[in-house]
């Protein structure tokens, strides 16, 4: 464990990933509401931009179309965003895991047909799936919601998980069928150990720097569904949709995570490019992270890490260099008298 923290790759990425969770926290904490800009900026009395406004020094990732600051709201759902991806990758290993380990030693005899009906599944996109399953949760019918938003996010993330857990268990099971014909599970089979042992005793351990670089896989296919989502309109906790058929306003996100964030700027790529460009530029940052995580952890584990340990110099004098010549010398000497005689 102390190797990994060693790891420069695991590093930069804990840094990124810590970096917006805390900046989330402390942001909402300080700050509290996005600050809201509505007033055309103004330079030597006269107007020269209205919301959305363009990235300056005040607003680094400029305003919305409303005037909101696009920065304050991309770390205000940081939070949103993150810990939702990691609950639903948790959640995916939580369930897959043992199923997986039941494939690959209770059912060694049914792994080859069940293999059979979930590979299809990988030939189909997961946003499909989410769409069709979420829609009646996340889109805020005429007559308004029946559940919280707590509740709704709840739902989301569990039916999220469901979606790969058949993927994920087939895969464990595969891998754990192969260690369960090694010759030391043979062994310990043979000793009388039984199943459960051996999983827990042998192939868990042998399997958990897989499933650490399997659950960081999860995280980002999480968040590229979140993005997908967010495309369709349907947030992590409900779309709040107005249907006046006269003045209604366009779905919008009831928080400000990234997938709501990117889904309501999406339109306004051409005008003002900034309003997209921040969410996207997050969820790259964040699976880069992810990236440079697993790469490390993988470094570590493999015994990659080398120790920069300070050489230590000695300070030899010149008579002392002098007398190793002189000795160096007369050992010379004496192999040469001893090959002639």
């Amino acid at each position: 464990m102390m190797s990994l923290w060693k790891q420069p790759f695991f590093l930069i990425g804990f840094s990124i990933i810590s970096f917006f969770l805390v900046g989330s926290f402390l942001f909402e904490w300080v700050f509290g509401n996005v600050p809201k800009q509505t007033l055309f900026i103004e330079e030597n009395g006269r107007a020269i931009e209205a919301p959305p406004i363009s990235p300056n020094w005040e607003h680094p990732l400029g305003t919305d179309q409303f005037g909101y600051d696009m920065f304050a709201k991309i770390m205000i759902g940081a939070k949103f965003t993150i810990l939702a991806s990691m609950a639903v990758a948790a959640l995916r290993m939580l369930i897959a895991v043992p199923i997986g380990f039941a494939l690959g030693t209770y059912l060694q005899r049914h792994r080859s047909w069940i293999n059979g009906l979930i590979d299809p599944i990988h030939y189909v996109p997961m946003t499909i799936f989410a769409v069709l399953l979420l829609t009646p949760v996340l889109w805020m019918p005429m007559e308004g919601f029946s559940t919280t938003v707590t509740e709704r996010i709840v739902i989301q993330i569990v039916i999220m998980a469901l979606i790969t857990v058949p993927i994920i268990a087939a895969l464990i099971g595969n891998e754990s069928n192969l260690l369960y014909n090694e010759e030391y599970i043979l062994a310990a089979r043979t000793l009388g150990a039984s199943r459960r042992r051996i999983i827990i005793s042998h192939l868990f351990p042998q399997m958990r720097e897989k499933m650490f670089v399997l659950y960081g896989q999860q995280v980002v296919e999480s968040l590229i569904v979140f993005a997908h989502l967010g495309l369709l309109q349907l947030f992590l906790g409900g779309t709040d949709v107005d249907y006046d058929p006269m003045f209604g306003d366009p779905p919008r996100s009831i928080s400000y995570e990234w997938a709501g964030l990117f889904g309501n700027t999406f339109n306004y790529l051409q005008g003002a490019p900034w309003l997209p460009l921040g969410p996207v530029i997050s969820f790259a940052l964040v699976i880069l992270a992810i990236a440079f995580m697993i790469e490390g952890y993988t470094r570590a584990t493999n015994g990659q890490v080398k120790s920069q340990k300070r050489k230590k110099l000695a300070f030899v004098t010149d008579e002392t260099i002098e007398w190793n010549k002189q000795q160096l010398r007369d050992k010379m000497h004496l192999l040469k008298t001893s090959k002639k005689e």
